[in-house]
């Protein structure tokens, strides 16, 4: 079930640390390199200086909200998967998550197979 992604850098932005350490342990056994940012504009900044695969970006974060890095990020790399995650499960939090650029969206409590498997086919395409 689990994928080799040690060749991956996976950016987890994401500014509520509990929110993080769960991504983190979710993604441990891909063994795929994680990035930690906690605002809008450090996961520009990280997008711009290191060659991340794939972004997991939360919707609701400090400076720039996770749409706003989304539109910024992919004005210089628009091939770069985005996956939107938030608390917010309503359908249109889904559509402004896919207006700004986002590749794919889930929703909060994350379901490990469920991310594993966007991941997975955001990775392959």
């Amino acid at each position: 079930m689990f994928k080799n992604w040690e060749d991956k850098i996976v950016v987890i932005a994401e500014d509520e640390q509990i929110n993080y350490l769960f991504l983190k342990a979710v993604l441990k056994p891909t063994k795929a390199k994680v990035i930690w940012t906690k605002t809008g504009r450090e996961t520009i900044d990280v997008c711009n200086s290191e060659k991340v695969d794939i972004v997991l970006m939360d919707i609701k974060m400090p400076d720039l909200n996770g749409l706003e890095a989304t539109i910024e990020i992919k004005k210089t790399l628009p091939n770069l998967p985005i996956v939107a995650q938030t608390a917010y499960a309503m359908e249109e939090d889904e559509q402004a998550s896919m207006e700004s650029g986002c590749d794919d969206y889930i929703s909060k409590p994350i379901r490990p197979e469920n991310l594993l498997e966007i991941m997975n086919k955001l990775l392959k395409s």
